[in-house]
């Protein structure tokens, strides 16, 4: 069911008919006094995902019990970063999830349904995983919030995935990402029906179904100015308010350039970035726009480890972005990898497969820790100063030498490609 939606690909959604829309789905789904807020987690600031959760905080005061950002393998958030993106909600509210012991395995999708929609490629078990306090924790209301966006994994972010990956345990996660790793990154990226999302979708219908979840989806776009807008809200409890964000998202976010781009360079905010577990955006979102041959430079100076988690952070170090088959190789041979498939999967996205090269522009890790796992470094000193983000306009811009470059200020908000790279 609809309880809300509203947006186009020229609406801008104030802070006022934001609330509006929120409040009007809430008071639909009339009074609750136990309420579990799945929000996601700083690193999807620009969500608007902040503002929603301090409305549904506003709305039902002491009937909102837990707040549980969807960290995935993330790290949890700071007290800092709770006021910052939270105003107004009261930080004791908020749970860690804690991906690798605090979740339970609510159903098991069958290998031969993997096999079907994978079209052959892998017919191992799926586990459908969430925290221990989303199925257990007995709320008469579970609120989904997020940002609908293409996404490499998945095809398009959000949905359900804000659930199973989101609040997540280390099986579900990793296997779910291998999924979208080995079926191909980009023949999924910035559709909805994919295989991941297929999985979460049997997941949702055969375990939850009986849970009182809503979700609360945005569509986020750059106006005239680039300024980051509104553009729609939709808010429901079924996959219909899943389809009519994406189908809005693919107009808004998804840019269809009339060649391909033998330069982009792209600014990682370093209040956002500090991992190339999250910065690899910067390359999963714009590798269908490169040139064969052509160049991508990430200037990151928030990044200070490969991976946010430790044991992941480690087999970056030791396996490196070296491609598919590589990776793969790696795999069959390497226990530590099989066991961690979400690690392996995100060595294939962030692997240009030798076709262009990356420069990462780094703050915090040397010249040798980027080189050695596979990617060029750059001082992030001197390409600040080449490349001045405060100076460079979204989209193309002529450098005072001659130099055209293709500039991305924020690699999450959107996926970039050319018209050719699509056709073939």
């Amino acid at each position: 069911m609809i309880y809300y939606k509203s947006g186009s690909e020229f609406s801008v959604i104030t802070r006022k008919e934001l609330e509006f829309g929120v409040l009007t789905a809430l008071k639909t789904l009339g009074q609750r006094t136990n309420v579990l807020v799945v929000p996601p987690d700083c690193t999807r600031f620009h969500s608007r995902a902040g503002d929603i959760t301090s409305i549904i905080y506003s709305y039902y005061k002491e009937g909102v019990k837990d707040i549980m950002p969807a960290l995935g393998t993330h790290s949890p958030l700071t007290q800092d970063q709770i006021s910052l993106m939270f105003e107004d909600v009261p930080k004791e509210l908020f749970r860690i999830h804690d991906w690798r012991n605090d979740v339970l395995t609510v159903g098991t999708v069958p290998g031969e349904y993997i096999s079907e929609i994978t079209e052959g490629r892998l017919d191992y078990q799926w586990p459908a995983q969430l925290n221990k306090l989303v199925y257990n924790g007995g709320h008469d209301l579970i609120l989904s919030v997020g940002q609908v966006v293409p996404h490499e994994v998945v095809g398009m972010a959000n949905y359900n995935k804000n659930l199973f990956i989101g609040t997540g345990g280390p099986e579900g996660i990793n296997k779910s990402h291998f999924i979208g790793a080995v079926y191909g990154m980009e023949r999924m990226m910035g559709k909805c029906d994919t295989p991941v999302r297929k999985l979460l979708n049997y997941a949702s219908r055969s375990f939850i179904s009986h849970l009182p979840v809503v979700y609360i989806l945005t569509v986020i776009g750059r106006n005239e100015t680039g300024q980051l807008v509104i553009r729609g809200l939709f808010i429901g409890d079924d996959e219909e308010v899943f389809k009519l964000a994406s189908e809005l998202s693919i107009k808004v976010n998804f840019i269809v350039l009339d060649r391909p781009l033998p330069k982009i360079v792209v600014y990682l905010d370093p209040s956002e970035y500090k991992s190339t577990w999250l910065g690899n955006k910067s390359i999963y979102r714009t590798r269908m726009a490169i040139a064969d041959e052509g160049e991508l430079i990430v200037i990151a100076p928030g990044v200070k480890e490969f991976g946010e988690d430790r044991e992941i952070d480690r087999l970056i170090r030791k396996y490196g972005y070296c491609g598919t088959p590589s990776t793969l190789k790696a795999v069959k041979e390497n226990a530590d990898l099989t066991d961690n498939l979400s690690a392996a999967a995100h060595l294939i996205h962030g692997s240009s497969e030798g076709r262009f090269s990356i420069t990462y522009c780094p703050g915090h890790l040397t010249h040798t820790e980027i080189e050695s796992v596979g990617f060029r470094y750059g001082n992030p000193g001197e390409m600040m100063l080449k490349y001045n983000p405060t100076a460079l306009r979204e989209g193309f811009n002529k450098l005072p030498d001659g130099e055209e470059i293709y500039y991305i200020s924020n690699p999450a908000t959107g996926l970039w490609a050319s018209g050719e790279r699509l056709s073939n």
